[in-house]
C-alpha cells in the first residue's frame, strides 16, 4: 500500500550573526519512496532523499544536510554583504585637481620651515681648530613651475619639478690656536641661499583596511640641481671660501627636511583617512553606510572607490537582512559620457531600495491627517453623497485620516528618471469623544520624478502619476471606490504628495570629503543607476582637517 503524499511548510529562522538574519522557506514533499527538499533561493535547489535514509538514521542525515546548506547560504549572503552599491571614480582631471591641491598644501607646509642647525669642526695639527656653524636655517619663497601625477599598478606618483626656493640662516666662524699662546678669532653674520631645480617625488598606494582607507608611502625622494650661498656681515668676503665646506651639508639638510616633513604630513593624512566615519547619520533615524569595500582600483588615468552605500535603520539587522534577499547585477564603472568631469559617482538602485525600507521600518510615513487645505473634506457632511451611511450615522462630525504604509515603497530607476509605487492604508476615523475607525481604504499610488544635486546631496521631486483604491473594511456599509476617487485625488495632491516631497527634498548626503563642494554637476539615470558627474572646489586650505 502506497503512503499518501503530504506537504509540510517549514519556516525556520536562522540567526547567522548579530548583524543580520536570513529568512527563508523550505518546502518538503513526502512520497512513498522518499521525500523532496526544495530550497527556493535565487536558483532553486531540489534534493531527493530515499525513505531509507530517514528511517535508518532517524533524521540525523537530513539535519546535517540542512545545516550544511544553511552554512553555505550564510557564506554566500556574507559575501554579498561586502558588495559596494556606490562607486566613485576620480578621473584624470580629478587626479590633477587632487595633485594641485596637495602641491599647494606642500608649499604652504614647507614655507617658513626651520631646518636643524649645522655645525662643522676641523682640527688642523700644530695650527688649531676651525669651527663653523649655521643656525636659524629657514626655507621661504618656494615656487613650483610644474607638477604631474600618474596612476598605475605600482600606485599613485606625484612629482614636482623645476621648483625654486630661498633659504636664510645665521653663520658663525671661530678659529682657535695654541701654537704660541691662545688665540681666538670669531665672526658672524647672515647668509642667503638660492635653491634651483628642486625636484620632489612621492609614490603612494591606497588599500582597504577594515572598511577604511589606508595610505602607504612606497617611494619618496628629493633632489636639487644647484644651491648658491651668499654670506653677509662681518668679513664675509674673507670667509666665502668656507661656504663650499657647508654647501653639501646644507643641500643634504634641505632634502632630508623636505622628505621628513612630507612623510609626516602623509602620515597625518593616513590617520585622517582611517578616522573617516563609516556611517553618516541621517536625521537621527537612519544611517548611510559609507565604509569602503575592497581595495581602490588604480587605473592608468583614474582611481575607483566602492563603498557599501546602503541605508540602515536603528535596528541595523533589519535593513541588511532585507537587502541580502535581493538579487543585483554586478557593479559597473561610472560613465559620464563625453563630459570631462573630475568626479563620477554611481548610485545603485539598491541604495534607494534600502532607503525605502528604512522609511517603512522607522514608520516615517505614518501620520494623522487632521488639517488639510480644504478643511471641509474632514467633515462627514462632505461625504454624505459618497458614503451615505457614514453621514447618517455620524452627521456633521469632524474626521481625521490615519495613514500608514503597508509595505516598503517599490522604486525603479530607468533612463527616464525614477518611478515609485507606494502602498498605504487610510483609515477614516470620526472624532467623537475618541477617534472611532469607520472604514479603511487601501491605496496604491505611483509617482515619477527626477533626481538632482543640491548642497552636496542627491534630492528629487515627485509628481503623482496614477493611483488605485480598494475597500479593505467598512463599518458603514460598502461603497464604490469610483465615488471616492475625486476626494482621494485632492488628498493625494494636497496632503500626501507634499509629505512625500518633503522627504525627497531632504535627499541623502553624497559621501565626499569635508571642505570639498560639487560644481557644475550633472545627473543622469540609467537602468537601475543614478549617475552624478561633477567638478570639485576646495573651500580653504585647512578644510579637510589634516
Amino acid at each position: 500500500m502506497k503512503q499518501a503524499a503530504a506537504s509540510v511548510l517549514v519556516s525556520p529562522h536562522v540567526s547567522l550573526s548579530s548583524s543580520f538574519r536570513v529568512f527563508f522557506q523550505t518546502l518538503i514533499q513526502f512520497t512513498d519512496r522518499g521525500f523532496l527538499i526544495l530550497f527556493p533561493l535565487q536558483d532553486s535547489l531540489l534534493i531527493f532523499l530515499p525513505m531509507g535514509c530517514w528511517s535508518r538514521y532517524n533524521g540525523m542525515f537530513v539535519t546535517l544536510l540542512l545545516l550544511s546548506l544553511f552554512s553555505s547560504l550564510a557564506a554566500s549572503q556574507l559575501e554579498a554583504a561586502e558588495e559596494g552599491f556606490i562607486s566613485s571614480v576620480i578621473s584624470e582631471k580629478g587626479l590633477a585637481f587632487a595633485k594641485d591641491l596637495l602641491v599647494r598644501q606642500a608649499v604652504h607646509l614647507l614655507t617658513r620651515l626651520r631646518l636643524p642647525d649645522i655645525k662643522k669642526s676641523v682640527k688642523i695639527p700644530l695650527i688649531g681648530g676651525l669651527h663653523i656653524s649655521a643656525s636659524n636655517i629657514t626655507l621661504y619663497d618656494i615656487s613650483v613651475s610644474s607638477s604631474t601625477i600618474r596612476s598605475g599598478d605600482t600606485g599613485i606618483l606625484i612629482f614636482a619639478s623645476g621648483a625654486n626656493a630661498s633659504l636664510s640662516f645665521r653663520w658663525h666662524y671661530l678659529y682657535s690656536t695654541w701654537l704660541l699662546f691662545p688665540i681666538e678669532v670669531s665672526d658672524e653674520g647672515s647668509a642667503f641661499a638660492q635653491i634651483k631645480g628642486l625636484e620632489v617625488g612621492l609614490t603612494t598606494t591606497l588599500e582597504n583596511s577594515n572598511g577604511s582607507l589606508s595610505l602607504n608611502i612606497t617611494q619618496r625622494g628629493c633632489y636639487m640641481d644647484d644651491i648658491t650661498i651668499q654670506l653677509d656681515g662681518g668679513a664675509s668676503w674673507f670667509y666665502q671660501g668656507f661656504v663650499y665646506a657647508f654647501g653639501n651639508q646644507i643641500r643634504s639638510a634641505v632634502q632630508n627636511a623636505i622628505v621628513k616633513k612630507i612623510t609626516e604630513r602623509m602620515g597625518k593624512l593616513d590617520s585622517f583617512l582611517k578616522a573617516l566615519p563609516k556611517e553618516i547619520d541621517v536625521g537621527g533615524i537612519a544611517a548611510l553606510n559609507v565604509s569602503f569595500v575592497d581595495d581602490p582600483v588604480v587605473g592608468n588615468a583614474s582611481v575607483e572607490f566602492d563603498i557599501n552605500g546602503l541605508f540602515t535603520t536603528s535596528n541595523k539587522t533589519l535593513a541588511r537582512s532585507y537587502w541580502l534577499m535581493k538579487d543585483h547585477s554586478s557593479f559597473y564603472s561610472v560613465y559620464c559620457g563625453n563630459t570631462l568631469k573630475m568626479l563620477g559617482i554611481a548610485v545603485d538602485q539598491a541604495v534607494f531600495d534600502s532607503a525605502s525600507f528604512v522609511l517603512f521600518e522607522e514608520r516615517l510615513f505614518h501620520w494623522i491627517v487632521d488639517k488639510v487645505p480644504d478643511q471641509s473634506l474632514l467633515n462627514t457632511a462632505s461625504w454624505r453623497f459618497i458614503i451615505p451611511q457614514l453621514y447618517r450615522k455620524y452627521p456633521n462630525e469632524d474626521m481625521q485620516l490615519n495613514i500608514s504604509l503597508t509595505s516598503a515603497p517599490v522604486i525603479k530607476v530607468s533612463q527616464n528618471g525614477f518611478v515609485a509605487t507606494i502602498f498605504f492604508d487610510m483609515t477614516v476615523e470620526v472624532l467623537e469623544d475618541v477617534a472611532v475607525p469607520v472604514a479603511c481604504i487601501s491605496v496604491d499610488f505611483t509617482v515619477s520624478g527626477a533626481a538632482y544635486v543640491a548642497d552636496n546631496r542627491v534630492v528629487s521631486k515627485a509628481d503623482l502619476k496614477q493611483f488605485s483604491l480598494s475597500l479593505k473594511w467598512s463599518k458603514v456599509g460598502n461603497f464604490p471606490m469610483f465615488l471616492v476617487q475625486g476626494v482621494m485625488r485632492v488628498l493625494l495632491n494636497t496632503v500626501v504628495m507634499p509629505y512625500v516631497n518633503m522627504h525627497l527634498r531632504r535627499g541623502f548626503p553624497i559621501p565626499i570629503f569635508h571642505g570639498l563642494t560639487l560644481q557644475n554637476s550633472q545627473m543622469l539615470t540609467t537602468n537601475s543607476k543614478v549617475i552624478l558627474c561633477s567638478d570639485l572646489a576646495f573651500n580653504s586650505i585647512t578644510a579637510v582637517g589634516y
